[in-house]
């Protein structure tokens, strides 16, 4: 695991307990991962020029590409990279400067640009494209590219965003006692 983590300019990747980073992903820079995450093979995510933030029993899955866009004058905050707890980021999701706050599901392929808010309790249809500053309010199945709201989220289907990342917090326990 430890060949996964670098450092750029000093700053090192930090996580929290009982996270699951496996070997062939890369995290470099200012990332924080927080307890029972899961980052799953071939991720790259890099906290170079800005920082990353993910909560709690978040899972990053194959084959994602997390990144930032820098401080400038033009920008004093750049766009900083924040997910939320519980948060479920399909295979090959590229996430660019964006906030996704929690309970989320952000399907296969998709693709969320700088400065867009994805709102708490979240569905994004696999291969939507959430452009920049775009706010996906709480409640809603997002499809699209670009993406549009499509219809309120049922009571069956915001409980299995929770259950989701679930079941990926138990994925992430199995590798890592089949490691010990």
């Amino acid at each position: 695991m430890k060949s996964s983590l670098r450092s750029y300019k000093s700053i090192f990747p930090t996580l929290g307990l009982r996270t699951y980073i496996d070997p062939s992903s890369v995290l470099i820079g200012d990332i924080k991962i927080g307890d029972d995450s899961s980052v799953w093979p071939l991720v790259a995510a890099r906290g170079d020029v800005n920082s990353i933030i993910i909560g709690l029993r978040t899972n990053i899955q194959d084959g994602a590409v997390l990144h930032v866009t820098h401080k400038s004058q033009e920008n004093p905050k750049g766009a900083p990279l924040l997910i939320g707890d519980d948060v479920t980021i399909g295979h090959k999701v590229m996430l660019h400067g964006c906030e996704i706050q929690n309970r989320v599901l952000v399907g296969m392929g998709s693709i969320i640009l700088d400065n867009a808010i994805i709102e708490s309790d979240v569905m994004i249809g696999a291969g939507s494209l959430v452009p920049p500053n775009k706010i996906l309010k709480s409640g809603y199945l997002y499809i699209g590219s670009p993406v549009k709201q499509i219809r309120e989220l049922s009571v069956e289907e915001i409980t299995f965003l929770k259950k989701s990342a679930m079941n990926y917090v138990s994925f992430k326990d199995d590798y890592i006692e089949e490691a010990n």
